[in-house]
């Protein structure tokens, strides 16, 4: 295996083990539904998240997810072992889906419990799987539109 290639694997394994361990500790020590505000516009919460991001789609059932989750973890290892710039974005996003497929498989559900709102308006809960997918999904963007920034201006 390159050696450029097992960084992002290690970033991918921190971001589960944190993810599991954050879960753990939430499941263990907070009844479903039960919140610890820790500022005026953010608690920890115990959710229960049977769907995909959101809660969508809970109606297509654990399977599914379970299903879907493993065919992406397949092409974002493709993705790190044949990409060279975006290595880390890919590492962020396989550590998510990992963390995520595991509570599939171990829970039959998503443990979500970072809740930030304001007044009444809650942004649904995550999770550390979540926030890794999110910003790896923001980094592919903001690479892509860099290398389509540079083809234009090299272009001039």
């Amino acid at each position: 295996m390159r050696r450029g290639i097992v960084f992002p694997f290690l970033i991918a394994t921190i971001v589960l083990i944190l993810d599991q361990l954050t879960k753990y500790v939430i499941s263990t020590y907070l009844k479903t539904y039960e919140s610890i505000r820790v500022l005026p516009f953010f608690q920890i919460v115990h959710v229960r998240n049977k769907g995909a991001a959101f809660g969508m789609f809970q109606n297509l059932g654990n399977t599914v997810f379970i299903g879907i989750s493993l065919v992406a973890i397949i092409i974002v290892v493709v993705m790190i072992i044949k990409s060279k710039d975006d290595r880390i974005a890919f590492s962020l996003i396989l550590g998510g889906a990992l963390g995520n497929l595991a509570d599939r498989l171990i829970r039959g559900y998503v443990v979500d419990f970072l809740d930030f709102y304001a007044g009444q308006y809650h942004w649904p809960a995550f999770n550390i799987a979540d926030s890794a997918l999110t910003v790896g999904i923001v980094l592919l963007f903001i690479g892509a539109f860099y290398k389509e920034f540079y083809k234009l201006k090299s272009r001039k």
